[in-house]
């Protein structure tokens, strides 16, 4: 029996990870904290039995625990990716898992000598268009990928628990607007579907729309690979809520129109539908039991692979140097090569 522990008990927790955690019978969340004391209500609706403690420090002191799930905004998952590593817990985070390409490298060097997993949620993999998308590219149905884009459609941010102020507009605390919140998402599936690391990144930021943001609401992308290039659009500031992007290969396409999945090749096309688009709501939580069973395979010895730990240092270097990039104009910049220091997975211990 695993035994975790959830620090913020916003939407994302209680909406997205608890149903997955809770359908486990292998796991027992059994301590949880938020910095607003008024949340200890959702914990005593939801976890019954856990513990609740009145700060983050005082959790991760909290015997017996094998792990935690870190649910708060991002200005402090550095810190607390930090301090649970140092008591000897495996970490699963929400995304993004940091900022800054320097806390990064800290982080993978801590989490390496504690012998301990890093893991970042990246739910969108298990979505069941991704998913399907992803199988048709890895069987060759359009060769090699050499170009792909993703655009992701919104009107205004995703909503935070009533009765708080939306962090994602606070750049103190959200670390910026639409870059930080979905660039994170579009940087490693385009990973994932086109098989290799990015090597640069040109991108601009913008306040179309939202004017009294101190956050961008836009943010444009150019992606550069090996042997493919990927343009990111990302905005809050447009007419319909929606998810479209297409991968071109060499002998096709695949595109992904929200709930439509579109096979293009040789003349002939094949379409499949989905019962749930990718903007349908924000927490998701049909794709997080896939989240779960991931890092406990990790934490198990199952999977040594850190392909999610790389995949999360892809997305910091991209995000981070994109900002680099729009201060300078939009220049192409290259990007710093943390990847290098995620080591292989050594055995691990409970």
């Amino acid at each position: 029996m695993f035994r975790g522990a959830i620090v913020g008990l916003g939407n994302v927790a209680v909406r997205g990870h608890l149903p997955g955690w809770l359908s486990r019978g292998d796991v027992q969340i059994v301590a949880a904290t938020d910095a607003e004391p008024s949340r200890r209500l959702e914990c005593a609706a939801h976890l019954a039995r856990a513990r609740w403690h009145d700060s983050a420090a005082s959790l991760l002191d909290e015997p017996a625990l094998d792990f935690v799930d870190i649910c708060t905004p991002p200005s402090s998952h550095a810190e607390l990716v930090r301090s649970a590593l140092s008591r000897g817990l495996h970490v699963l985070c929400e995304k993004p898992l940091v900022g800054a390409v320097d806390d990064l490298r800290a982080l993978l060097g801590l989490a390496g000598e504690a012998g301990r997993v890093l893991h970042t949620v990246h739910n969108w993999h298990h979505a069941p268009i991704i998913r399907r998308a992803r199988k048709l590219a890895m069987d060759g149905a359009i060769g090699a990928v050499r170009h792909a884009t993703w655009r992701t459609l919104r009107m205004e941010p995703a909503a935070v628990a009533v009765g708080t102020q939306n962090w994602r507009l606070d750049p103190l605390i959200a670390g910026g607007g639409i870059l930080t919140d979905h660039g994170w998402h579009a940087c490693y599936l385009l990973h994932r579907f086109i098989g290799s690391a990015p090597s640069a990144v040109s991108a601009r930021l913008e306040t179309r729309r939202h004017t009294a943001f101190a956050v961008e609401d836009t943010a444009t992308l150019r992606i550069e690979f090996a042997a493919a290039t990927a343009d990111v659009m990302l905005t809050w500031a447009a007419d319909e809520r929606r998810n479209w992007a297409e991968l071109e290969g060499v002998d096709g396409a695949i595109e992904l129109d929200d709930d439509t999945l579109i096979l293009r090749r040789g003349g002939d096309e094949q379409r499949w539908s989905f019962p749930a688009g990718l903007s349908d709501g924000s927490q998701h939580p049909e794709w997080f039991s896939a989240v779960t069973e991931q890092f406990l395979a990790e934490i198990a010895g199952r999977d040594a692979s850190r392909a999610n730990l790389l995949e999360a240092s892809s997305c910091v270097a991209v995000l981070a140097t994109a900002r680099e990039s729009s201060r300078r104009g939009g220049e192409v910049l290259p990007l710093p090569r943390t990847v290098d220091a995620v080591e292989p997975l050594r055995p691990l211990s409970r």
